[in-house]
């Protein structure tokens, strides 16, 4: 996509890459919005989706596959996810960082971007 179509992301041919961690607070509908998260990372063209955290991360990186997503990595956990990323990044990757607020992973970016790693 271009600006022409509405996306001003300039990746400068590096790949799209969503971080994503569990949404604690769905109640019933966490399983299914956890698969639509997985698919809506396929429609939106990600790259590698990296599903942090147990059941509901699994479900969501599962969906993601089956939708297409080429890459997908499930860690159970934040300081390997960090250190997973530092590993893999390069210059002109995109990184989506996305969790509901228990999940903590503005560490992850915290991280990522030499910030000290806070908690709540």
């Amino acid at each position: 996509m271009t600006e022409a179509d509405g996306d001003t992301t300039d990746t400068a041919g590096g790949r799209r890459i969503a971080v994503l961690g569990e949404m604690l607070e769905l109640g019933d509908k966490s399983v299914e919005a956890h698969r639509e998260v997985g698919r809506m990372a396929a429609e939106n063209g990600v790259d590698l989706v990296v599903a942090v955290g147990g059941h509901l991360a699994k479900q969501l990186a599962l969906a993601a596959g089956a939708a297409g997503v080429p890459d997908i990595a499930l860690i159970g956990d934040r300081a390997t996810a960090a250190a997973y990323l530092e590993s893999m990044l390069r210059p002109g990757d995109v990184v989506l960082v996305k969790a509901s607020r228990g999940g903590q992973l503005w560490q992850i970016a915290q991280a990522l971007t030499g910030q000290p790693v806070t908690s709540l």
